[in-house]
């Protein structure tokens, strides 16, 4: 069974930093590109960023230069570094992957940033 588990959301003043975290178990987890995606209220969900089974990544327009996503293979845990933090990204955020074809989600965690 495949999960997903987000932590590291939380209330932050706009400038400041956040880094999530996103589990998986279920999957061998090397072998998948996994993604961020955020959702604000009243808004479509977006993808953020994502990263390849090689370590290659690819970045939304307003992520780069202030997000950065990673991967631990041996703790089969993806990260997303979130600096310079504005109101606007106020989202829940979710960490996903696809497999087959089969998209997973987490329940996502919230990042509320302060003006």
């Amino acid at each position: 069974q495949v999960q997903l588990v987000e932590s590291g959301g939380d209330l932050v003043q706009a400038g400041g930093s956040l880094r999530l975290s996103c589990a998986a178990s279920g999957i061998i987890f090397r072998l998948y590109t996994m993604g961020w995606y955020r959702q604000a209220p009243g808004k479509q969900r977006e993808s953020v960023a994502a990263i390849s089974r090689g370590g290659s990544t690819n970045y939304a327009d307003f992520a780069k230069g202030r997000f950065t996503i990673s991967r631990d293979n041996t703790k089969r845990t993806v990260y997303l570094q979130m600096n310079s933090l504005k109101p606007e990204d106020t989202a829940v955020y979710y960490c996903t992957t696809q497999i087959g074809s089969n998209d997973y989600w987490g329940q996502g965690t919230q990042v509320t940033v302060s003006s």
